[in-house]
């Protein structure tokens, strides 16, 4: 599958929008003026695993299988699932790996899933794992406990340097995104990632998108 197989429908709007302002030589709106489109996109409960950790679980040289691409290049949802089991031995089955590998575990969960397991556990940026609770994951070939790592995300943006530079912020700063719609909701801390490798995305979780309505066509807009 190619990463680019499926154009989210905010980047063809985008274009098209900025194509027939130019076309009647009319100036930009901000939402055509920058550089990208925005992407807003739910990320359901998932974790990330290290590769000796995926070897726990899955048996010595197992490699992760690309399942599905991501918006983000090289990241993908893989095949392999795993068993979490909370504090009051309730599971969640089939949760899902994303790709590639990283140099530590981390499950992210909603506020819901947290709750139905027992967890009380904190909003973290990804890869701020310190001090935080620790869950089993069961594979096909064993256990593996992980004494941290266990989180909720922190809604976030992904941003390329020429996204923050349109916006005029910097990795680490917050921003708010006000989510249009039928049940309109600002959120007021996105915090921004930026990075080389990014296109411009935000990251919500299920609880998140479910309580704006968030839908494919739902007009989101960043705000400094």
């Amino acid at each position: 599958m190619s990463a680019n197989s499926n154009v989210p429908r905010a980047v063809v709007e985008h274009l098209v929008r900025e194509q027939v302002y130019r076309s009647m030589g009319l100036d930009l709106p901000s939402s055509a003026a920058a550089p990208n489109a925005l992407v807003v996109n739910v990320s359901a409960r998932h974790c990330h695993l290290s590769q000796s950790t995926v070897e726990a679980l899955f048996g010595p040289g197992h490699q992760l299988t690309p399942m599905k691409w991501l918006y983000q290049d090289g990241q993908f949802a893989a095949k392999e699932t795993v068993t979490l089991v909370g504090p009051r031995s309730r599971v969640i089955s089939n949760l899902r790996i994303l790709g590639p590998c990283r140099d530590f575990d981390q499950v992210e969960l909603a506020y819901t899933d947290a709750i139905a397991l027992g967890f009380n556990i904190p909003i973290k940026m990804s890869g701020d794992i310190a001090g935080t609770p620790g869950a089993m994951l069961m594979g096909p070939n064993g256990f593996h406990e992980m004494p941290e790592g266990i989180i909720r995300a922190m809604p976030h943006v992904h941003m390329h340097p020429d996204d923050a530079g349109y916006y005029g912020v910097q990795h680490k700063d917050v921003m708010r995104m006000k989510v249009h719609g039928e049940c309109p909701v600002t959120f007021d801390n996105i915090i921004v990632r930026v990075d080389e490798s990014f296109k411009l995305e935000v990251h919500i979780d299920t609880d998140e998108g479910n309580a704006c309505g968030l839908k494919p066509d739902t007009f989101c807009e960043l705000i400094k």
